[in-house]
């Protein structure tokens, strides 16, 4: 762990508390029942950047809505990315946060993509620090499910009022905080997929690697088509030849062979690289598997549940952890791998050990975790 308060980040940041903050009772009552994204807390980081002066005006300030000119730029030309984190308390009330130096350096690459100025991953980092500091009341302790926290979503958009297609001059970045229950409110279960081969999620050369709003806006078609199939998410293919797998909406996919191989689909510049996914293949070398990064054919996991290779296969990603799969369907089909007496012994072995470590129940061996408060 990196057991450190210190930061070399440039900015100095401002605090301006809400003079109303939520009482002790109703940070309570949230915890109870805190869902996922319903309720924010009582402050939020935002940092303005210009062309001009660079970032400046640091601040953490009560939550509260932005004021945005009809015409400006992210409105009308989505120049936009975020970040999806969370702020674990561990048994001594310090308050952790996982690999945050993975997400800096993935939003500065969504930055890049969206030709958006690039936060260096220092103050990316205080930011998080700073708002934890003045809502630290607001990550809940970890529950009887084990998995309450608070979930971070730093973003940035381009703020300037303009008409016209190039970057943006004026630029906001934010920061603001959820507390979240596990997940799935009625307990981990295995999802349904949907193969979506009228819609695809990006192409090459796309924003497929960024993890901006619109490529979560273009994946709700299939997931729609999806849930009119019965299906809880689609499964997107790639777009040339809809022959391959990528990811789903928001998580990336493993297939586990009983073989010993864990294979998922390789980064082609379309698949968002992510922070759960790297962690899984580093994992999974541990519990003595074989990961493989490649081209995975939707057919090879067709076959391979109808051959009975095919042990397992899972979902990941920051706000699920790790969800098994069952059924796969697609138009005229599906399959199953899932047999009498089937476990996810390997999905829940892997998603055990992350909790653990993201907790402080287990040795982080790895270095990944850095204290925020």
């Amino acid at each position: 762990m990196t057991d450190t308060t210190s930061t070399r980040s440039a900015l100095s940041f401002e605090v301006s508390r809400r003079p109303d903050p939520a009482q002790a009772e109703t940070i309570a009552q949230v915890h109870e029942n805190p869902g996922f994204g319903k309720t924010f807390t009582d402050h939020m980081v935002v940092i303005d950047w210009s062309a001009d002066e660079g970032w400046a005006n640091a601040r953490v300030q009560p939550y509260g809505p932005f004021q945005l000119d009809p015409a400006a730029a992210v409105l009308h030309y989505a120049q936009e990315i975020f970040e999806g984190m969370k702020a674990y308390r561990h048994a001594d009330g310090s308050v952790w946060t996982f690999r945050p130096e993975a997400n800096a350096a993935r939003f500065a690459n969504s930055a890049r993509r969206l030709a958006l100025p690039v936060l260096e991953a220092d103050d990316f980092i205080e930011s998080l620090r700073q708002l934890v500091a003045v809502d630290k009341a607001w990550v809940p302790e970890p529950g009887e499910s084990g998995e309450k926290s608070l979930y971070l979503r730093p973003f940035m958009f381009a703020s300037e009022a303009f008409l016209g297609v190039r970057p943006a001059k004026h630029v906001t970045y934010a920061v603001i905080a959820s507390p979240a229950g596990a997940y799935f409110a009625g307990g981990l279960k295995p999802v349904n997929l949907w193969i979506s081969t009228q819609y695809a999620r990006a192409g090459a050369g796309g924003t497929g690697a960024a993890k901006c709003g619109g490529n979560y806006a273009s994946s709700l078609a299939g997931q729609l088509e999806g849930m009119e199939h019965g299906c809880d998410q689609a499964v997107f293919l790639d777009s040339s030849t809809h022959t391959h797998i990528e990811e789903l909406g928001g998580m990336n996919l493993f297939l586990v062979y009983k073989d010993g191989r864990i294979v998922t689909p390789e980064l082609t510049g379309s698949i968002l690289e992510g922070v759960t996914r790297s962690s899984i293949l580093e994992l999974a070398k541990q519990e003595g598997l074989t990961p493989e990064e490649r081209p995975v054919p939707i057919q090879e996991w067709k076959d391979a549940a109808d051959s009975g290779q095919l042990a397992e296969v899972f979902a990941c990603g920051t706000a699920a952890v790790i969800t098994p799969v069952g059924e796969l369907r697609w138009e005229g089909g599906s399959c199953d791998h899932r047999q009498s007496g089937h476990e996810d012994t390997i999905a829940m072995k892997l998603r055990s050990t992350l909790l653990d470590i993201q907790y402080g129940r287990a040795e982080d061996t790895h270095g990944w975790m850095t204290r925020l408060a």
